[in-house]
């Protein structure tokens, strides 16, 4: 008997090691989806010449309006045809290219931009810092659509203009965010440390303050790339995205707007697309949003 309760073992408060915190966020279940989704999404966007089924801009008025194979459409045909009888889901494919490079190259360009504008003003303080916060509120004053929309007709048509027109547009969000943290992190140790030896200013900005905000800048990274999305998404709907015979989300919902009730598969599908790609990213973005803020974390 002495010899079996000694072999049991008995787990006590101080034998259990608390999981880290990262456990808890790869195993959230927005994560979990937020990530599949975007792999999904990667995918079709890098190989789309292999996984579509069709030519995207291949017309055949022959197959126009044609249901999916499903509901007694012709064979190769998943999703149906357009008015155009060009092939609904090889245009799926090929529009996930479009909505994820504008969205990436958008977040990187403005976070970029807007960080380094928030980090100066946070860290300088001053003057420096009323005038490029004078700058953002007027920016902010504008909504941000309409502002897209301006901004979009002035540049013109065109992928690359598309996106610069968004980086204009949303900025700001990083430059204020990135000067909330900057006024932190320019209060603490390391950073009074690096002063007193010595260190320029734009080193200890560049090697202390930047890296040390990235993690919350992460967290609004992902956000915005859902908002990015829909942004792209309605800029295309209204004629001002991508010219051209290449296919894009937001297109697909302006073309099959006149066919809702007779062929309802042309704005359906590529609005299942748009939504389940949003919510991917925002549910991914308000995981690492709890997991670098503690205070939102308190509140669950």
């Amino acid at each position: 008997m002495v010899g079996e309760a000694a072999s049991t073992w008995i787990p006590t408060a101080a034998g259990i090691q608390r999981r880290p915190r990262w456990f808890q966020l790869v195993r959230d279940p927005g994560v979990i989806f937020g990530v599949v989704v975007f792999l999904i999404v990667t995918v079709c966007a890098i190989a789309a010449p292999v996984l579509a089924p069709h030519d995207p801009a291949k017309q055949s008025l022959s197959n126009r309006l044609k249901p999916p194979t499903a509901l007694g459409g012709p064979e190769g045909y998943v999703l149906g045809t357009d008015n155009l009888g060009r092939d609904v889901l090889s245009r799926l494919i090929y529009g996930s290219r479009i909505s994820l490079i504008v969205a990436l190259v958008t977040v990187v360009g403005a976070g970029t931009f807007g960080s380094i504008l928030g980090a100066i003003a946070g860290y300088y303080g001053g003057w420096v810092d009323n005038v490029i916060m004078r700058i953002v509120d007027a920016w902010l004053a504008f909504p941000f659509l309409l502002l897209a929309i301006a901004l979009a007709a002035a540049l013109g048509a065109g992928l690359d203009k598309l996106t610069l027109a968004l980086v204009l547009s949303r900025w700001v969000i990083f430059c204020r965010t990135a000067r909330a943290e900057a006024l932190a992190i320019r209060e603490r140790e390391f950073v009074q440390a690096a002063h007193a030896l010595g260190a320029r200013n734009r080193r200890i900005i560049l090697r202390h303050v930047l890296p040390n905000m990235l993690p919350p800048l992460f967290a609004i990274a992902t956000l915005e790339m859902a908002t990015v999305v829909v942004s792209e998404a309605s800029l295309s709907f209204l004629g001002l995205g991508v010219q051209g015979t290449m296919p894009t989300w937001g297109g697909m919902l302006a073309d099959g707007r006149q066919y809702v009730r007779e062929a309802w598969w042309l704005t359906t599908f590529a609005g299942l697309a748009i939504t389940i790609l949003v919510l991917g990213f925002n549910l991914l973005g308000n995981a690492l949003a709890e997991y670098f803020d503690p205070r939102l974390r308190a509140r669950r």
